[in-house]
């Protein structure tokens, strides 16, 4: 076995994205892992306390890969109607464009995703907060009213689920997905803008 002093939290996460494409997420472990990097299982022990632990970095990481990117639509320039609307596009179009392009480690990722509840709890709260931002700097221009921006930015995330959420994933091919999302983009945009009586 190689020497472990060069072993960096990084390397064992790229490798094990590796595993996990060749052996999917029920099958991978740690010993996996550690063989492919030349090290002893306890190694990587050092920098992931239990297969638990390593399996939430590594899906953390992938959900990363979605939402870093977004920051900048949510915090960017322009109207938050024209600003939402591509940030939706953009997640939309992330996912598909993943799922087209390698579907077997799509697959893989999703799957380890969802054994990783907290991973996904933390990546939904940090979509959603990205959202809130947007809503919040239009109720500020005058732009949208609603009464509390948080609320907005997790129903705007479910009510758009079939165009991101890859339990949606079959339907990403149907003709006339992109205008159904943006007929339900409309409307939800025009929602965020109608003026409520107390």
């Amino acid at each position: 076995m190689s020497d472990a002093t060069a072993l960096t939290a990084d390397r064992i996460l790229d490798t094990a994205e590796e595993v996990l494409r060749r052996y999917g997420p029920a099958k991978a472990t740690v010993l996996d892992v550690a063989r492919a990097l030349g090290v002893s299982h306890g190694s990587v022990y050092r920098h992931f306390a239990s297969k638990t632990a390593l399996r939430e970095a590594v899906a953390e990481r992938w959900l990363a890969r979605v939402s870093t990117p977004l920051i900048e639509v949510a915090t960017g320039p322009g109207p938050a109607p024209q600003r939402l609307r591509r940030w939706l596009a953009e997640l939309s179009g992330t996912k598909r464009r993943m799922a087209r392009e390698d579907p077997e480690l799509f697959d893989n990722f999703h799957q380890l995703a969802t054994l990783s509840e907290g991973a996904v709890a933390n990546h939904l709260e940090v979509l959603a907060g990205q959202l809130s931002l947007i809503v919040a700097d239009g109720v500020a221009a005058g732009e949208f009213s609603v009464p509390d921006p948080a609320v907005a930015g997790r129903a705007l995330l479910q009510a758009t689920a079939r165009f991101h959420h890859p339990s949606h994933r079959t339907e990403w091919s149907e003709p006339g997905l992109d205008e159904d999302m943006a007929a339900v983009v409309a409307l939800l945009v025009d929602g965020l803008r109608t003026r409520r009586e107390s």
